[in-house]
């Protein structure tokens, strides 16, 4: 893949080297000018990842959804996005606390005058 092809496809060449390093890609043969040579094997491959991190799946998951990717059966793959599943909703509720948490703190602000001390940082430098 060219610097340009990469920009094209929106993967920077450090992005490609790296999946290279850590064995997620092949690396083509170097001609004699210095260019490598990526297929639509390559992209698509590189598209797999790029989506994978997209749903919140680590780089070593997306390892493992690669190895998967040639199986027949489903079942693996479908536990892995089971537990990928179970993550995300436990970091929505913890955010969704925080907003909550964040929304009381600034309505404290905004009925609270100038006169008196912030009660958000009252409420970070509280003691529980």
């Amino acid at each position: 893949m060219s610097k340009s092809k990469s920009r094209r496809v929106c993967w920077g060449l450090t992005t490609v080297r790296y999946y290279q390093r850590v064995g997620m890609l092949a690396q083509p043969a170097k001609p004699l000018h210095g260019i490598r040579k990526y297929g639509v094997g390559d992209v698509k491959r590189i598209r797999f990842i790029k989506r994978a991190q997209l749903l919140g799946f680590t780089l070593a998951e997306v390892s493992e959804l690669l190895v998967l990717s040639n199986a027949s059966s489903c079942r693996e793959t479908q536990d892995l996005a089971e537990s990928k599943l179970k993550s995300v909703s436990e970091r929505i509720r913890d955010l969704t606390k925080m907003q909550d948490t964040l929304l009381q703190l600034v309505a404290r602000c905004n009925a609270a005058d100038d006169s008196t001390s912030c009660p958000i940082i009252d409420a970070l430098v509280g003691e529980d």
